[in-house]
């Protein structure tokens, strides 16, 4: 196999390449650019004018699409898969990866959009690293532009495989690209509604691309994802990568469980309080009239929405940060 499709393995020992730049037998041209960053670029004459973005490893201890993409890149570095479309391949955190944890110092995905600028050390650094590096991968505005950021959930999950779309002012969300998620196993869609500073956000609002958050399943250590069954995934991006993707049936809409965010739940202070079990499963529903969290000077969140589930439950973040989503059923009239 070529140095260079040995991505992963390198990212997790810190080595960088003596070579930058290789070929693949049939022409296909890996690039390094940065750690944990590999630009993929077709053989001559076969650019079908798609970019296509795909990060993992954001948060270190989210292993199962770290998997998928190694698993990507070698079947490219060995010829298997002959890319039509021009790749970026990015490991998010890598320092975060070598320690098998979710951030080192600071969530990543908390610094988009600019975020960065506002923090400092290692994770804020990397974070506007991967600004430019995706900035620079997307610059060229006449070909299309699509980004899967992929992740896996600290608990588990009453909807295993779901997106979060960001959201941009002037723009709707895609009915087409909805479509093409359920055909790649995704079960549920959430349109978001505001502003947000993860790594899809700023590729959607700020570059102008597709792009979606996609939650895989449960965090688990490497090597140990057999429960998390990425087979639709990988297929449908082998059929991406290689310009043969089927048709997208947008009727299959209707298989698709669409969400839009009614509120976030801030922690505002050390005395924010959960009212939810330790284990509690993301999509869990709750009640109207369900007091769902306290914080300091009265500031409560009662359930009030018809068909509320909550998501990311987490007390543990940081004062000022949001501690979970409350959904409510959005229909597809939404998309365009």
């Amino acid at each position: 196999m070529l140095a260079l499709g040995n991505l992963l393995e390198m990212t997790l020992a810190g080595h960088e390449p003596a070579s930058k730049i290789q070929l693949t037998p049939e022409g296909t041209r890996l690039r390094w650019l940065a750690e944990g960053a590999l630009e993929v670029t077709p053989a001559a004459g076969r650019d079908n004018g798609m970019d296509l973005l795909l990060s993992a490893g954001i948060h270190g201890n989210e292993t199962a699409p770290i998997e998928l993409l190694d698993r990507l890149l070698c079947s490219i570095a060995r010829n298997e898969l002959q890319p039509r479309a021009r790749l970026l391949l990015l490991f998010g955190n890598p320092g975060a990866m070598r320690r098998g944890e979710r951030f080192v110092e600071q969530d990543i995905n908390r610094l988009f959009n600019g975020r960065h600028e506002l923090s400092s050390g290692a994770e804020a650094m990397r974070a506007c690293e991967l600004e430019h590096l995706a900035a620079s991968f997307f610059a060229d505005t006449e070909r299309t532009r699509l980004h899967y950021d992929m992740h896996t959930a600290i608990r588990a999950s009453r909807i295993e495989q779901f997106a979060l779309y960001p959201w941009a002012e002037g723009r709707r969300h895609s009915r087409r690209e909805c479509a093409r998620l359920q055909a790649a196993g995704i079960d549920a869609v959430l349109l978001q509604s505001q502003p947000s500073t993860t790594f899809s956000a700023y590729t959607y609002a700020g570059l102008g691309a597709e792009a979606f958050t996609l939650e895989l399943g449960k965090a688990r250590p490497f090597g140990h994802n057999e429960l998390v069954n990425l087979d639709r995934l990988e297929l449908r991006l082998h059929a991406i990568i290689e310009g043969r993707e089927p048709a997208v049936d947008e009727a299959a809409i209707e298989r698709l469980q669409l969400f839009s965010f009614a509120r976030e739940v801030i922690k505002h202070s050390d005395a924010f309080v959960l009212h939810l079990p330790v284990d509690v499963e993301n999509f869990t529903e709750l009640e109207p009239g369900y007091l769902l969290a306290e914080d300091l000077a009265n500031s409560r969140w009662v359930v009030e929405e018809q068909g509320a589930r909550i998501i990311f439950p987490n007390p543990k973040v940081h004062n000022g940060q949001r501690a979970g989503i409350l959904l409510v059923p959005a229909a597809d009239s939404l998309l365009e």
